[in-house]
């Protein structure tokens, strides 16, 4: 996909919302750059791909401000991710047979089921 120099500001900007999103609430920003990187063209399969890497420079970033206020369990931590691992390999996988009018509406399914279990939840 070939950006134009105000779409490159303009996932940067992004980029940077998302930041602040996901160190304050732990969300890992995909549920914003998913629907942006499909909006602008992208296959749903190629916009996850590609929101994993934002989100893992994201997460990296976001660890260590973290792990300097002393906020990481790290060994919870690495047992979520061993886990973590091998799902993503099955998702990755079940993603490829996944056609983009079905990926949208589970993915929107995804996204209202959480928000409204958090905007009901004690």
């Amino acid at each position: 996909m070939q950006l134009q120099w105000w779409q490159a500001a303009g996932m940067i900007a992004l980029g940077v919302v998302v930041g602040v999103g996901a160190s304050f609430t732990g969300l890992g920003g995909g549920f914003l750059m998913v629907p942006l990187l499909i909006f602008m063209g992208s296959t749903p399969q190629r916009a996850v791909g590609t929101s994993f890497l934002g989100i893992l420079i994201i997460s990296v970033s976001a660890l260590v401000a973290h792990g300097r206020l002393e906020h990481v369990d790290y060994r919870l931590g690495l047992l979520l991710g061993l886990g973590g691992v091998v799902g993503a390999q099955f998702g990755a996988r079940w993603l490829e047979g996944v056609s983009a009018p079905v990926f949208n509406k589970l993915f929107a399914f995804v996204l209202a089921a959480l928000a409204l279990r958090l905007f009901f939840h004690r």
